[in-house]
């Protein structure tokens, strides 16, 4: 058994130089990579669990995730992970659907097209999970503890409400977290994801998972 399992952070499949774009072309050569040597996907969920009952992690594992929930994770990256049989956990920032007309989109952010409902339910069906990344995507730290909670509780809400099943995990906008956030996730979620730097361990918190951004893969 392992004494780590390494958590892949992806954004945005596209290319460009932006920080949170990752090439299309080298995550498909990274994934046949991985699977060519005997690499295999971790449910988060499944991680989690393990790490919370300190009980051995499995050899040659991995966990893939995706923040925010840009459409080039449906066209680019879902295609890729179902030629390996992989899977992997959407964050998804679903945006505030009070203030803007219908759409089966979410809100753009940072200028980019977001998946729509139908993809994320296609992919769901498909053994992709989702989880709750905000409603609007702030930094949870520099806002007050009602607000946080609308943030945290709200995103869980209209996913379950969405794709009519339980969201188990959580990732914190910009990897940014305090106590109220902890204490919030901790009753909402099997688990929350950080953007603190390292693997995966049985010592690790569960609501302030490690993971490495794939902008150290480039």
């Amino acid at each position: 058994m392992a004494d780590y399992i390494p958590v892949l952070t992806f954004h945005a499949i596209e290319d460009s130089p932006s920080v949170i774009s990752f090439s299309p072309e080298l995550f498909g050569r990274f994934m046949e990579k991985l699977h060519r040597n005997g690499y295999g996907t971790l449910r988060l969920t499944d991680a989690a669990g393990l790490v919370r009952g300190r009980k051995p992690l499995p050899e040659k594992s991995f966990v893939l995730t995706f923040d925010d929930g840009y459409e080039s994770v449906y066209s680019e990256a879902f295609p890729v992970l179902r030629k390996y049989g992989m899977t992997a956990t959407v964050f998804l920032a679903v945006g505030d659907t009070e203030n803007r007309e219908a759409s089966d989109r979410l809100t753009p952010l940072g200028g980019r097209r977001m998946l729509s409902w139908g993809e994320i339910r296609e992919m769901k069906d498909a053994g992709i999970d989702f989880g709750a990344h905000t409603v609007t995507h702030p930094d949870l730290t520099a806002i007050d503890t009602a607000a946080v909670e609308r943030e945290i509780t709200g995103s869980k809400e209209i996913i379950e409400n969405n794709l009519g099943e339980p969201v188990l995990s959580f990732a914190y906008p910009y990897g940014l977290y305090d106590e109220r956030c902890i204490e919030i996730a901790g009753r909402s979620f099997a688990c929350a994801c950080s953007d603190d730097l390292g693997l995966l361990t049985a010592s690790n918190a569960p609501y302030a998972l490690r993971r490495g951004d794939a902008y150290y893969l480039r």
